[in-house]
């Protein structure tokens, strides 16, 4: 049955992302169990490790102090991170969100999201005589490169991921040409790719690992001459919180993620557990439960996506536990990655300083 250590009633300490490292056994209590209405389920179970990756916190922080050092506005390009909330609460401290940068007025400062963006956009940046911070997660940044010198040493790259995303957009403007997207087992089945150069792939970082595996044995199978990055280019938090998510539906009726809808890594918790054969919903917040859902359900599991903030989860375990549930949680998994600030940043603030 998994992991079956169940800490009840606690919360999670918080730490900064990262592969897992260590277990931890004590915890303060959460809250004390209050019964106010009738008893939907016996008891909340949250998986561990859950919420912000060091990507994310990278780049809420690289807003928050550009806010403090710029003042308002300090305009960002997409959504620093995809999650409604976070978006929300830099925008009511000064922070604009703009689509494309000729919004941004030439010579201000304008901070790049964590999902990267493509040279283009940089040159772009460039001829407006704008201010960057790059707060592209450093995993994001990695695949760029990896992409772009296989593209200058002549391969044709296949870029593994959804089309759309802010993060394979940014990794196609490296090498157009020489990148064709898929998506799926079906498209690796149907693509075709060059017989006079070598081959290579890249993958987006927030993707499924059991999808992303099957579609490159279809790669490999179809081209076995391919070549691909000496470690996954899925980053650690994406795996670990699926890594969570399959030890936790094991012991639940029910899984509930929170998250934005346009969160791929979010998404992507909802149909692990859904292949696991676990039902799940993904909710932006508490407002977002369906009571339908909970119909026969004895114990219920919460996790969240990597772009989602903690408070968001203790506000759901504080509607369960109002409730009656008992709220209960996986023996904590420690992750210890985290990355320095954008330079541009650095330098901005020890100059101020």
């Amino acid at each position: 049955m998994g992991r079956t250590a169940h800490l009840c009633n606690v919360h999670k300490p918080r730490s900064h992302g990262g592969k897992i490292a260590s277990r931890g056994s004590s915890h303060a209590p959460l809250t004390k169990p209050r019964l106010s209405w009738p008893t939907v389920v016996k008891r909340l179970l949250l998986a561990s490790p859950r919420g912000y990756c060091a990507g994310v916190e990278r780049a809420v922080e690289t807003v928050e102090r550009a806010l403090a050092l710029y003042g308002s506005p300090v305009y960002v390009r997409k959504q620093i991170v995809h999650n409604s909330h976070v978006v929300e609460d830099l925008r009511s401290r000064g922070a604009i969100f703009v689509d494309a940068l000729d919004q941004v007025p030439e010579g201000a400062t304008v901070v790049f999201s964590a999902h990267g963006i493509a040279p283009a956009v940089r040159r772009e940046a460039e001829e407006l005589r704008l201010t960057t911070i790059d707060a592209t997660c450093p995993l994001v940044t990695k695949v760029h490169a990896q992409a772009r010198r296989y593209a200058e040493a002549g391969y044709a790259v296949v870029l593994i991921g959804h089309v759309g995303h802010e993060e394979v957009e940014g990794t196609l403007g490296e090498a157009p040409e020489a990148i064709v997207l898929v998506q799926s087992t079906d498209e690796a089945e149907s693509v075709l790719l060059p017989d006079d150069r070598p081959l290579a792939y890249v993958t987006q970082t927030t993707l499924s690992v059991d999808e992303t595996g099957a579609i490159v044995a279809v790669l490999r199978r179809r081209f076995p001459r391919i070549e691909g990055p000496a470690r996954e280019d899925i980053c650690y938090a994406t795996s670990n919180r699926q890594w969570a998510v399959k030890e936790l539906v094991r012991e639940v009726d029910l899984l509930l993620v929170v998250g934005s809808p346009n969160s791929s890594n979010s998404q992507r918790l909802v149909e692990v557990a859904r292949a696991e054969g676990t039902p799940a919903h993904l909710v932006d917040d508490v407002r977002g439960i369906d009571d339908s859902w909970l119909a026969g359900c004895e114990t219920v599991g919460l996790t969240s996506g990597a772009s989602a903030p903690e408070w968001l989860v203790t506000e759901v375990c504080e509607w369960f536990r109002l409730r009656g549930a008992e709220v209960c949680e996986l023996d904590p998994v420690h992750e210890d990655v985290s990355f320095r600030l954008p330079v541009e940043l650095r330098r901005a603030e020890r100059t101020a300083a």
